[in-house]
């Protein structure tokens, strides 16, 4: 599935350690290297505005999706090529996913994965049939990931649906997965009960 641009979730906070923001920095340049577009949450601060920045200086054309009452409080980013500014974080949620082949989320919080599961809930039922991925920096997300799996042992969640979520520490490596990424045949394995 070719990749114009790729939609990214992750904090407005810069986290506890440098490796988050030394990760959101490649991805940023390596998403100008191969000539995919960002779509992010508009912000200039944490690590949206590393990513952000990164893509910038790389030459990648960088789309930043703000609600009007979030534009103050996460900064919006005052240097990007394209800044839509919506009226609610549904109307945000719905044009990233909209303007976006793929999704990654980097480290985040509460925001971040809330984005996460609702762009993988719609593709679990069908609703897109793009690519949701998780950059894993530092092990970040390995309880959540245990988490997930456990889910499925207890039929919570269906296998076929968990191995949806591509997941990978090298931004290059799971680039290239999204890239590679053949959407499953949904309605083989969607049952009653099982969201």
């Amino acid at each position: 599935m070719p990749l114009s641009r790729l939609c990214v979730f992750c904090g407005s906070s810069a986290g506890a350690r440098p490796e988050y923001a030394a990760a959101a920095r490649r991805l940023g340049r390596l998403l100008a290297e191969r000539g995919i577009g960002l779509v992010y949450g508009g912000g200039g601060t944490g690590i949206m505005g590393e990513l952000a920045d990164a893509a910038l200086a790389a030459g990648a054309d960088v789309v930043g999706v703000i609600p009007h009452a979030l534009r103050a409080r996460e900064a919006a980013h005052r240097g990007l090529s394209d800044l839509r500014l919506v009226d609610t974080m549904h109307e945000r949620k719905s044009l990233m996913a909209e303007l976006a082949d793929g999704f990654v989320a980097l480290p985040g919080g509460l925001g971040t994965l809330e984005e996460l599961f609702e762009i993988w809930t719609w593709a679990q039922l069908g609703v897109h049939a793009k690519p949701c991925a998780l950059l894993d920096v530092e092990g970040y997300y390995a309880p959540l990931l245990a988490f997930l799996d456990r889910a499925v042992e207890e039929r919570f969640v269906r296998a076929p649906a968990r191995a949806m979520l591509l997941v990978d520490p090298d931004p290059a490596a799971l680039l290239d997965r999204l890239a590679a990424y053949e959407p499953p045949a949904v309605t083989r394995w969607m049952g009653r009960g099982e969201t």
